[in-house]
Protein backbone atom coordinates (compact mmCIF):
# COMPACT_ATOMS: atom_id res chain seq x y z
CA UNK A 1 0.00 0.00 0.00
CA UNK A 2 2.89 2.35 0.79
CA UNK A 3 4.31 1.76 -2.67
CA UNK A 4 1.04 2.82 -4.26
CA UNK A 5 1.04 6.10 -2.32
CA UNK A 6 4.59 6.84 -3.40
CA UNK A 7 3.67 6.11 -7.03
CA UNK A 8 0.79 8.58 -6.92
CA UNK A 9 3.09 11.25 -5.58
CA UNK A 10 5.75 10.60 -8.21
CA UNK A 11 3.20 10.81 -11.00
CA UNK A 12 2.17 14.27 -9.86
CA UNK A 13 5.64 15.69 -9.27
CA UNK A 14 6.10 16.35 -12.99
CA UNK A 15 3.54 19.14 -12.70
CA UNK A 16 5.45 21.09 -10.05
CA UNK A 17 7.68 23.93 -11.18
CA UNK A 18 10.24 26.36 -9.89
CA UNK A 19 9.98 30.13 -9.67
CA UNK A 20 12.17 30.49 -12.79
CA UNK A 21 9.84 28.22 -14.72
CA UNK A 22 6.86 30.27 -13.58
CA UNK A 23 8.46 33.40 -15.02
CA UNK A 24 9.13 31.58 -18.27
CA UNK A 25 5.42 30.78 -18.59
CA UNK A 26 4.28 34.42 -18.57
CA UNK A 27 3.58 34.70 -22.28
CA UNK A 28 1.71 31.47 -22.96
CA UNK A 29 -1.63 29.96 -22.00
CA UNK A 30 -0.56 28.36 -18.72
CA UNK A 31 -2.31 28.79 -15.38
CA UNK A 32 -0.14 28.47 -12.28
CA UNK A 33 -1.78 26.89 -9.23
CA UNK A 34 -0.50 26.83 -5.64
CA UNK A 35 -2.33 24.94 -2.89
CA UNK A 36 -2.48 26.49 0.59
CA UNK A 37 -4.41 23.59 2.13
CA UNK A 38 -8.08 23.34 3.14
CA UNK A 39 -9.94 25.04 0.23
CA UNK A 40 -7.19 27.63 -0.26
CA UNK A 41 -5.56 28.41 -3.61
CA UNK A 42 -3.53 30.88 -5.58
CA UNK A 43 -4.27 30.90 -9.33
CA UNK A 44 -2.34 33.15 -11.69
CA UNK A 45 -1.72 33.75 -15.36
CA UNK A 46 0.35 36.38 -17.14
CA UNK A 47 -1.97 39.20 -16.08
CA UNK A 48 -3.69 38.48 -12.76
CA UNK A 49 -3.39 36.66 -9.43
CA UNK A 50 -6.53 35.36 -7.73
CA UNK A 51 -6.62 33.85 -4.25
CA UNK A 52 -9.40 31.49 -3.20
CA UNK A 53 -10.17 30.94 0.50
CA UNK A 54 -6.53 31.53 1.50
CA UNK A 55 -6.14 29.99 4.96
CA UNK A 56 -2.48 29.49 5.91
CA UNK A 57 -2.43 29.77 9.72
CA UNK A 58 -3.50 26.14 10.22
CA UNK A 59 -4.28 26.61 13.92
CA UNK A 60 -3.90 23.67 16.25
CA UNK A 61 -7.60 23.28 16.99
CA UNK A 62 -8.45 19.98 18.62
CA UNK A 63 -12.20 20.32 18.94
CA UNK A 64 -15.06 20.29 16.47
CA UNK A 65 -18.26 22.34 16.50
CA UNK A 66 -20.32 19.22 15.71
CA UNK A 67 -20.26 16.46 18.36
CA UNK A 68 -23.16 14.13 17.71
CA UNK A 69 -21.61 10.68 17.79
CA UNK A 70 -18.72 9.81 20.12
CA UNK A 71 -17.53 7.22 17.61
CA UNK A 72 -17.34 9.69 14.73
CA UNK A 73 -13.98 10.84 13.37
CA UNK A 74 -12.73 13.97 15.13
CA UNK A 75 -10.44 16.72 13.90
CA UNK A 76 -6.85 15.56 14.06
CA UNK A 77 -3.98 17.29 15.80
CA UNK A 78 -0.47 15.94 16.27
CA UNK A 79 1.34 15.11 19.52
CA UNK A 80 4.58 16.44 18.02
CA UNK A 81 3.01 19.77 17.09
CA UNK A 82 4.34 22.02 19.84
CA UNK A 83 2.33 25.10 18.90
CA UNK A 84 -0.31 26.62 21.11
CA UNK A 85 -3.64 24.75 21.20
CA UNK A 86 -6.75 26.82 20.45
CA UNK A 87 -10.36 26.46 21.52
CA UNK A 88 -13.29 27.78 19.54
CA UNK A 89 -13.89 30.41 22.19
CA UNK A 90 -10.38 31.84 21.64
CA UNK A 91 -9.82 34.90 19.49
CA UNK A 92 -8.48 34.00 16.08
CA UNK A 93 -4.84 34.96 15.44
CA UNK A 94 -3.26 34.81 11.98
CA UNK A 95 0.20 33.32 11.55
CA UNK A 96 1.57 36.40 9.83
CA UNK A 97 5.05 34.88 9.44
CA UNK A 98 3.73 32.02 7.31
CA UNK A 99 1.45 34.34 5.32
CA UNK A 100 4.21 36.86 4.59
CA UNK A 101 6.50 34.07 3.42
CA UNK A 102 4.01 32.57 0.98
CA UNK A 103 1.84 35.42 -0.34
CA UNK A 104 3.26 38.52 -1.99
CA UNK A 105 0.59 39.49 -4.50
CA UNK A 106 -3.18 39.26 -4.92
CA UNK A 107 -5.52 41.17 -7.21
CA UNK A 108 -8.74 39.45 -6.12
CA UNK A 109 -9.75 37.13 -3.30
CA UNK A 110 -12.79 34.86 -3.75
CA UNK A 111 -14.48 33.49 -0.63
CA UNK A 112 -16.77 30.44 -0.74
CA UNK A 113 -18.16 30.90 2.78
CA UNK A 114 -17.17 32.41 6.10
CA UNK A 115 -15.94 29.54 8.29
CA UNK A 116 -12.56 30.18 9.91
CA UNK A 117 -10.72 27.77 7.59
CA UNK A 118 -11.84 29.91 4.64
CA UNK A 119 -12.07 33.53 5.83
CA UNK A 120 -10.07 34.11 8.99
CA UNK A 121 -6.71 34.98 7.36
CA UNK A 122 -8.29 37.23 4.73
CA UNK A 123 -8.48 40.42 6.84
CA UNK A 124 -4.68 40.36 7.15
CA UNK A 125 -4.09 39.28 3.53
CA UNK A 126 -6.50 41.87 2.11
CA UNK A 127 -4.80 44.68 4.00
CA UNK A 128 -1.34 43.40 3.05
CA UNK A 129 -2.06 43.06 -0.67
CA UNK A 130 -4.83 45.60 -1.29
CA UNK A 131 -6.79 42.85 -3.05
CA UNK A 132 -10.47 43.20 -3.86
CA UNK A 133 -12.59 40.60 -2.06
CA UNK A 134 -15.74 38.93 -3.37
CA UNK A 135 -18.06 37.09 -1.00
CA UNK A 136 -21.43 36.85 0.72
CA UNK A 137 -23.02 39.51 2.91
CA UNK A 138 -21.69 37.64 5.95
CA UNK A 139 -18.16 37.60 4.51
CA UNK A 140 -18.29 41.31 3.72
CA UNK A 141 -19.76 42.16 7.12
CA UNK A 142 -16.87 40.39 8.87
CA UNK A 143 -14.29 42.08 6.67
CA UNK A 144 -15.82 45.50 7.30
CA UNK A 145 -15.58 44.79 11.03
CA UNK A 146 -11.85 44.24 10.48
CA UNK A 147 -11.53 47.57 8.70
CA UNK A 148 -11.35 46.51 5.06
CA UNK A 149 -12.25 49.43 2.77
CA UNK A 150 -15.72 49.40 1.19
CA UNK A 151 -14.24 50.01 -2.28
CA UNK A 152 -12.38 46.70 -2.05
CA UNK A 153 -15.45 44.63 -1.15
CA UNK A 154 -18.02 43.08 -3.51
CA UNK A 155 -21.12 41.56 -1.92
CA UNK A 156 -22.65 38.72 -3.96
CA UNK A 157 -25.35 36.14 -3.35
CA UNK A 158 -25.08 33.85 -6.38
CA UNK A 159 -26.34 34.49 -9.89
CA UNK A 160 -24.00 37.39 -10.69
CA UNK A 161 -21.86 37.18 -13.83
CA UNK A 162 -19.22 39.92 -13.81
CA UNK A 163 -16.68 41.01 -16.40
CA UNK A 164 -13.42 42.28 -14.95
CA UNK A 165 -10.37 43.53 -16.85
CA UNK A 166 -8.51 40.21 -17.15
CA UNK A 167 -11.16 37.59 -16.35
CA UNK A 168 -14.89 37.08 -15.96
CA UNK A 169 -16.61 35.53 -12.98
CA UNK A 170 -19.90 33.75 -12.58
CA UNK A 171 -21.02 33.41 -8.96
CA UNK A 172 -22.97 30.24 -8.22
CA UNK A 173 -25.32 29.59 -5.28
CA UNK A 174 -24.19 26.51 -3.38
CA UNK A 175 -24.66 24.58 -0.14
CA UNK A 176 -22.25 23.44 2.53
CA UNK A 177 -21.01 19.92 3.11
CA UNK A 178 -23.31 17.55 4.98
CA UNK A 179 -21.33 17.33 8.22
CA UNK A 180 -22.14 15.56 11.48
CA UNK A 181 -23.69 12.55 9.78
CA UNK A 182 -25.98 14.86 7.79
CA UNK A 183 -27.06 16.91 10.83
CA UNK A 184 -25.17 20.09 9.93
CA UNK A 185 -27.33 23.09 9.12
CA UNK A 186 -26.75 26.75 9.93
CA UNK A 187 -28.94 29.52 8.53
CA UNK A 188 -27.28 32.27 10.59
CA UNK A 189 -25.95 35.26 8.68
CA UNK A 190 -24.31 38.56 9.61
CA UNK A 191 -25.32 41.98 8.37
CA UNK A 192 -23.09 45.02 8.63
CA UNK A 193 -22.71 46.01 12.27
CA UNK A 194 -23.74 42.61 13.66
CA UNK A 195 -20.19 41.68 14.64
CA UNK A 196 -17.14 43.37 16.11
CA UNK A 197 -13.53 42.41 15.49
CA UNK A 198 -11.50 40.59 16.57
CA UNK A 199 -13.66 37.46 16.28
CA UNK A 200 -13.52 34.25 18.24
CA UNK A 201 -12.95 31.20 16.07
CA UNK A 202 -16.55 30.07 16.57
CA UNK A 203 -17.84 33.44 15.32
CA UNK A 204 -16.65 32.67 11.80
CA UNK A 205 -20.00 31.21 10.74
CA UNK A 206 -20.82 29.75 7.33
CA UNK A 207 -23.17 32.58 6.35
CA UNK A 208 -24.38 30.71 3.18
CA UNK A 209 -22.11 29.15 0.54
CA UNK A 210 -21.00 29.88 -3.01
CA UNK A 211 -19.03 28.37 -5.89
CA UNK A 212 -17.15 30.28 -8.59
CA UNK A 213 -16.76 29.79 -12.33
CA UNK A 214 -13.68 31.74 -13.43
CA UNK A 215 -13.08 32.38 -17.13
CA UNK A 216 -9.45 33.16 -17.87
CA UNK A 217 -8.16 33.85 -21.37
CA UNK A 218 -7.32 30.21 -21.99
CA UNK A 219 -9.07 28.21 -19.25
CA UNK A 220 -12.37 27.89 -17.43
CA UNK A 221 -11.99 26.96 -13.76
CA UNK A 222 -14.81 25.79 -11.49
CA UNK A 223 -14.06 26.08 -7.76
CA UNK A 224 -15.59 24.31 -4.78
CA UNK A 225 -15.39 25.30 -1.11
CA UNK A 226 -16.92 22.16 0.35
CA UNK A 227 -18.23 18.74 -0.57
CA UNK A 228 -21.65 19.71 -1.89
CA UNK A 229 -23.21 21.53 -4.82
CA UNK A 230 -26.51 22.54 -6.39
CA UNK A 231 -26.59 20.41 -9.51
CA UNK A 232 -28.80 22.65 -11.64
CA UNK A 233 -26.45 25.62 -11.05
CA UNK A 234 -23.59 23.74 -12.74
CA UNK A 235 -25.42 22.55 -15.84
CA UNK A 236 -23.89 23.78 -19.08
CA UNK A 237 -20.75 25.36 -17.56
CA UNK A 238 -18.21 22.85 -18.97
CA UNK A 239 -15.05 23.81 -17.06
CA UNK A 240 -11.79 22.36 -18.32
CA UNK A 241 -10.34 22.58 -14.78
CA UNK A 242 -12.31 21.49 -11.70
CA UNK A 243 -11.22 22.08 -8.11
CA UNK A 244 -13.21 19.18 -6.67
CA UNK A 245 -14.00 18.93 -2.97
CA UNK A 246 -13.02 15.41 -1.91
CA UNK A 247 -13.16 15.30 1.89
CA UNK A 248 -14.92 12.45 3.71
CA UNK A 249 -18.22 14.30 4.02
CA UNK A 250 -18.85 13.70 0.31
CA UNK A 251 -19.72 10.11 1.19
CA UNK A 252 -22.86 11.48 2.87
CA UNK A 253 -24.17 12.40 -0.58
CA UNK A 254 -25.92 10.28 -3.20
CA UNK A 255 -23.38 9.32 -5.90
CA UNK A 256 -21.44 12.53 -5.27
CA UNK A 257 -18.43 11.71 -7.45
CA UNK A 258 -20.45 10.45 -10.40
CA UNK A 259 -22.91 13.36 -10.32
CA UNK A 260 -20.16 15.96 -10.01
CA UNK A 261 -18.16 14.56 -12.91
CA UNK A 262 -21.22 14.24 -15.14
CA UNK A 263 -22.72 17.68 -14.49
CA UNK A 264 -19.34 19.36 -15.08
CA UNK A 265 -19.02 17.52 -18.42
CA UNK A 266 -16.04 15.34 -17.38
CA UNK A 267 -13.37 18.05 -17.06
CA UNK A 268 -9.98 17.57 -18.68
CA UNK A 269 -8.13 18.37 -15.45
CA UNK A 270 -9.38 17.67 -11.93
CA UNK A 271 -7.56 18.88 -8.81
CA UNK A 272 -8.72 17.66 -5.38
CA UNK A 273 -9.33 20.40 -2.80
CA UNK A 274 -10.25 20.55 0.90
CA UNK A 275 -8.84 17.06 1.51
CA UNK A 276 -5.91 17.73 3.85
CA UNK A 277 -5.63 17.88 7.63
CA UNK A 278 -5.39 21.66 8.06
CA UNK A 279 -4.93 21.47 11.84
CA UNK A 280 -1.25 20.53 11.53
CA UNK A 281 1.55 22.74 10.14
CA UNK A 282 2.93 22.60 6.63
CA UNK A 283 5.37 19.72 6.21
CA UNK A 284 3.45 17.29 8.42
CA UNK A 285 2.40 13.94 6.97
CA UNK A 286 -0.74 14.01 4.81
CA UNK A 287 -0.65 10.40 3.60
CA UNK A 288 -3.88 9.51 5.43
CA UNK A 289 -5.74 12.08 3.38
CA UNK A 290 -4.26 10.70 0.17
CA UNK A 291 -5.17 7.15 1.13
CA UNK A 292 -8.72 7.67 2.44
CA UNK A 293 -9.95 10.64 0.39
CA UNK A 294 -8.00 11.11 -2.82
CA UNK A 295 -7.34 7.51 -3.84
CA UNK A 296 -11.04 6.47 -3.80
CA UNK A 297 -11.82 9.61 -5.80
CA UNK A 298 -9.16 8.78 -8.39
CA UNK A 299 -10.59 5.29 -8.78
CA UNK A 300 -14.03 6.75 -9.41
CA UNK A 301 -12.63 9.21 -11.96
CA UNK A 302 -10.97 6.31 -13.81
CA UNK A 303 -14.35 4.58 -13.95
CA UNK A 304 -16.60 7.53 -14.81
CA UNK A 305 -14.31 9.97 -16.62
CA UNK A 306 -11.27 8.01 -17.87
CA UNK A 307 -10.01 10.85 -20.11
CA UNK A 308 -9.67 13.21 -17.15
CA UNK A 309 -6.34 13.59 -15.38
CA UNK A 310 -6.18 14.09 -11.62
CA UNK A 311 -3.37 16.21 -10.17
CA UNK A 312 -2.63 15.69 -6.48
CA UNK A 313 -1.44 19.06 -5.15
CA UNK A 314 1.28 19.47 -2.55
CA UNK A 315 1.20 22.33 -0.11
CA UNK A 316 2.86 25.53 -1.37
CA UNK A 317 4.40 23.88 -4.47
CA UNK A 318 3.32 25.73 -7.64
CA UNK A 319 2.28 23.65 -10.65
CA UNK A 320 1.13 24.52 -14.12
CA UNK A 321 -1.93 23.50 -16.09
CA UNK A 322 -1.62 24.07 -19.85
Amino acid sequence: MIKKIVLLQVLTFSFFITADEINAQKNNETLIFKYFGAAGWEISDSSITILIDPYLSRLKLGETSIKLNPNSAKPSTSSVDNRRSYKRTDLFESDTTVINKNINKADFILVHHSHFDHLSDIPYIAKMTGAKVIGTETTVSILKAYGIEDDNLYTVRGGEDYQFENFSLRVLPSIHSALGEKHYFNSEVYKEGDIQAPLMIKQFIEGTSLMYFIRFKSHKVLTMGSMNFVERELEGLKPDILLAGVNMSRFNMYKYDERLLKVTNFPKTIIPTHWDNFRVPYGFDQSIGIETKIKPFIEKVKEVSPKSRVIIPEHLKPFRVN
